[in-house]
């Protein structure tokens, strides 16, 4: 069954990862095993520090939820080999009713060619009206003749060419075979096979007959096989041991790749009159074919949405996903679905304090690692319980984790807190914690770094202003903002790109030098977000 990705918001942080992965231990555990955590971006140093506290790897990495090939319910037919017979191909052309075409690949799985029924009928009347065959494998003619060779010039011999003649009695000497480049299929007659060997022809066919011991010693250069079926069946047989290679479409074939993004092939598939299109791997190698009927109904990508709900936050494509759940503790924003789901969103601190109270709620006990890895996502979302954010509720919920895990908070936050930012670049601090927003006709972004030293991060303002100068103006943004949380000092620093008017109406306070100190503000979403909003109604 396809999986279903639980994912938090893009430049995840701690309670996004963990949220994630909570939700999906809960949910395998009560037997959906179908669910599989996943992530938007690079996890963080802080985030990192808790996963190998308690012996967890990162989620899978995810860029897209757009439908892409891979997701459709494509055809796998046989892939044939470019060395099969015609014969060996239309047998599976015929079991295969359901397709007019199979993909031909080479010998290391990548795409040669497309055989159609169409070709193998055109190549079939060309036969009938030449009645020449042209350096074909002798192993595919013993195949499609059941036949074998019985003479040693034969065991010489790799390929046979030659036009092909059925030996008449002698009287009709205007119809016989007259030339070296022949493949003669005879019965019981001695004469005509004699006079074969003489002309060491290509091929000698011996059709349900005995070759006398005389015949067999004679010299010749003429490959001599013997077959169970009658002249006529065998002349209508030798035909089909040509390789499918010699026939098969190799030019102007419009390939598919797994990871294509459906919306972006579809024009071109509905474009062109090709009844399949071969589907590549990343290795190139030949998986399926899609035909227009796959693209009715696309299968889409389904996921739970945790720690957010709006669309600018949330993975590439998601319009194109099926959301089956939302768990938040956010403001309601933007995103929409086709059909009700289960939303759960309430006024917490952290996602995990909702997500630990639906283990309860399912008389679930989270494992040690998994409570301690909640226990410490609470910390960092409600900044050790300092956000304006956190409730009665966060602290009782994370001591619970704490005790199941046989933890220390204090000690967690400190090690959760102390993680070295100093030599990390700056454009991956600002990335770490970002997230754009769009209010009341407003464009604009806020990053957060939460740290224990604010005025050593101070004294990187210009290298920070740099980048946010340049994303404003590639975004249009009608203000950026970094804030520094020190958790020491309960506040944060303020870093800003904009209209110092903006942030002197929105905050109450006047910045200097694009940096403002802001006392006990410590969230984006409840302090931030809010006074922006109330500025611009």
């Amino acid at each position: 069954m396809d999986p279903i990705y639980v994912t938090g918001h893009r430049n995840p942080d701690t309670d996004s990862i963990v949220a994630a992965m909570a939700y999906t231990a809960l949910r395998n555990a009560l037997g959906d095993r179908e669910y599989e955590a996943a992530c938007l971006g690079h996890v963080s140093d802080e985030t990192q520090t808790v996963l190998d506290r308690f012996g967890f790897q990162p989620p899978k990495l995810i860029t897209s939820m757009h439908t892409q090939i891979k997701d459709l319910d494509y055809d796998t037919p046989a892939i044939l080999s470019r060395a099969v017979t015609v014969g060996r191909a239309w047998d599976i052309l015929q079991q295969q009713q359901f397709i007019r075409s199979v993909p031909v690949a080479k010998e290391d799985g990548t795409l040669y060619g497309i055989l159609s029924r169409d070709d193998v009928a055109n190549y079939n009347m060309t036969q009938v009206l030449s009645g020449v065959l042209e350096e074909v494998p002798l192993f595919n003619v013993l195949s499609v003749l059941e036949g074998k060779v019985i003479n040693e010039a034969g065991e010489n011999i790799d390929t046979i060419s030659g036009e092909v003649t059925i030996a008449l009695p002698q009287t009709q000497e205007n119809l016989l075979f007259n030339k070296r480049e022949s493949v003669v299929l005879c019965g019981d007659q001695p004469d005509m096979i004699r006079r074969a060997l003489e002309m060491n022809v290509s091929c000698v066919v011996l059709c349900q007959a005995e070759l006398s011991a005389e015949l067999r010693r004679m010299p010749t250069q003429t490959c001599i096989i013997s077959t169970p079926y009658d002249a006529c069946r065998a002349a209508r047989l030798i035909f089909q041991s040509t390789p499918i290679f010699k026939m098969c479409r190799t030019e102007n074939i419009i390939r598919l790749h797994l990871e294509d993004r459906v919306d972006e092939v579809k024009e071109q598939v509905l474009k062109y009159r090709d009844a399949i299109f071969p589907i590549l791997d990343g290795n190139d190698h030949v998986v399926g074919v899609l035909t227009r009927y796959h693209l009715l109904k696309p299968r889409r990508k389904r996921v739970v949405l945790v720690d957010h709900n709006e669309a600018a936050q949330s993975v590439p494509g998601l319009e194109e996903a099926e959301i089956l759940e939302i768990i938040d503790h956010h403001r309601l924003a933007d995103i929409q679905t086709n059909n009700p789901i289960y939303v759960r969103n309430e006024p917490v601190g952290s996602t995990n304090t909702i997500i630990a109270g639906m283990f309860q709620d399912r008389g679930l006990m989270p494992s040690a690692a998994m409570a301690g890895m909640m226990a410490a996502a609470i910390l960092s979302d409600t900044v050790m319980f300092k956000s304006p954010t956190c409730t009665e509720r966060d602290k009782r919920m994370a001591e619970r984790m704490a005790r199941i895990a046989n933890i220390s908070l204090d000690e967690l936050g400190k090690e959760i807190f102390s993680t070295s930012v100093d030599s990390k670049p700056a454009r991956d601090l600002l990335n770490t914690d970002y997230k754009e927003f769009h209010i009341a006709g407003h464009d604009l972004a806020v990053a957060q770094i939460t740290c224990v030293d604010s005025p050593k991060m101070l004294e990187r303002k210009e290298e920070f202003l740099q980048l946010m100068r340049s994303r404003a103006r590639e975004k249009g943004f009608s203000v950026m903002m970094l804030m520094i949380t020190d958790v020491l000092l309960e506040g944060s620093q303020i870093i800003y790109v904009g209209s110092d008017e903006i942030i002197q109406q929105a905050f109450n306070a006047t910045p200097r030098d694009n940096t403002v100190f802001l006392p006990h503000v410590m969230s984006r979403k409840k302090q931030i977000i809010p006074m922006l909003s109330a500025l611009w109604g």
